[in-house]
């Protein structure tokens, strides 16, 4: 077998800027180096390399024992992760779309989850791939599956926004003697604006940490994936207005890092939540209650939510657009609230 580095990996170990993919790939690549029980599974990801070419070159290095292309039963082969995780092995397993993980949903919340409550052991396996729209790919190749599982005790669910991240968390999730779901934002993987120098040495990013991804004083913005760009972009005009937004990046949905939330509310006193999964049973209905819960007193005013609306992802790009939020949606949303 070659020991040549694919192009995804052999880029950013000569050090150059970094890709949301190549990231994922390197963490894959090194996870696989590091210990021998990581193996992939997923449907064209051996001889084909993914639909997005995350696992191009992977086979060749490690061979069809541990990049293992599966039918289309995502299912079938997540049940099989689950049995290879209680005999010690640690399987990474792709949703080729993370749409496709709905026929996985009765393993992963009746059986996996449960299976150290139940006293069948840990479960250390990652369900991991592209989520959310923007790619005109319509109602079943762009949605955002996290609050599907956000209410199952015994997952946790990442959602990282930058290369870096990506690479630290899917590190720590492929570690982890948990199972993790870990989206990954499909208008990341190879933007021009999502591109980092990734570090050298061997970084794990903590599950259940958010972080600031900037400082402000007067209005906080809770986001995570590529709606965390779409805050930068707003808190920009908004500082152009003399706003000074603090946007915090959550990293993680499950556990949420509701004391880093809580931190910024007692500092700003104004809370705004954006997400692009749909509005109803959202994730900013959670996180503002806790808020009304721990910094009810430190609120000047209502929690305000900018989100997709309740709909399937439209086909049709002009839909499509109307769908998703938008930076200039955000930016009003917090004039609004910081005049409140």
């Amino acid at each position: 077998m070659s020991t040549d580095l694919p192009p995804q990996v052999g880029r950013t170990r000569a050090g150059e800027p970094a890709t949301f993919l190549e990231a994922v790939a390197e963490a894959l690549w090194e996870e696989m180096e590091r210990d021998d029980r990581v193996f992939l599974m997923g449907e064209d990801i051996g001889a084909y390399g993914g639909a997005f070419k995350v696992t191009r070159g992977f086979l060749d290095r490690f061979g069809p024992s541990r990049v293992i292309d599966t039918p289309i039963s995502e299912g079938g082969f997540t049940g099989a992760a689950a049995g290879a995780a209680h005999m010690g092995l640690r399987p990474v397993v792709e949703m080729q779309f993370m749409d496709f993980i709905s026929p996985a949903y009765d393993v992963l919340t009746n059986y996996i989850a449960t299976s150290l409550y139940r006293g069948s052991g840990p479960l250390p396996l990652v369900v991991r791939g592209p989520a959310g729209g923007g790619n005109r790919g319509g109602p079943f190749h762009s949605q955002n599956v996290e609050m599907a599982f956000f209410h199952t005790p015994g997952l946790k669910i990442v959602y990282p926004s930058t290369p870096s991240d990506a690479k630290g968390l899917l590190k720590s999730a492929i570690r982890d003697d948990d199972p993790v779901l870990f989206e990954e934002h499909k208008g990341l993987y190879r933007a021009p604006f999502c591109r980092e120098t990734l570090p050298a040495a061997d970084r794990v990013v903590p599950i259940g940490k958010a972080r600031v991804a900037l400082e402000g004083e007067d209005l906080t913005i809770v986001s995570y994936g590529l709606m965390v760009h779409r805050c930068l972009e707003a808190a920009e005009a908004l500082a152009r207005d003399r706003i000074r937004v603090e946007v915090i990046d959550l990293r993680t949905l499950l556990p949420l890092d509701e004391e880093a939330i809580a931190a910024s509310v007692r500092k700003t006193g104004k809370l705004l939540i954006v997400h692009e999964d749909t509005r109803t049973g959202g994730i900013a209905g959670e996180i503002a209650i806790r808020m009304n819960e721990r910094a009810f007193e430190w609120l000047d005013g209502p929690i305000l939510r900018v989100t997709a609306i309740d709909s399937p992802v439209p086909f049709s790009g002009e839909l499509e657009d109307y769908f998703l939020p938008t930076a200039a949606d955000v930016a009003t949303a917090g004039r609004y609230l910081f005049r409140y």
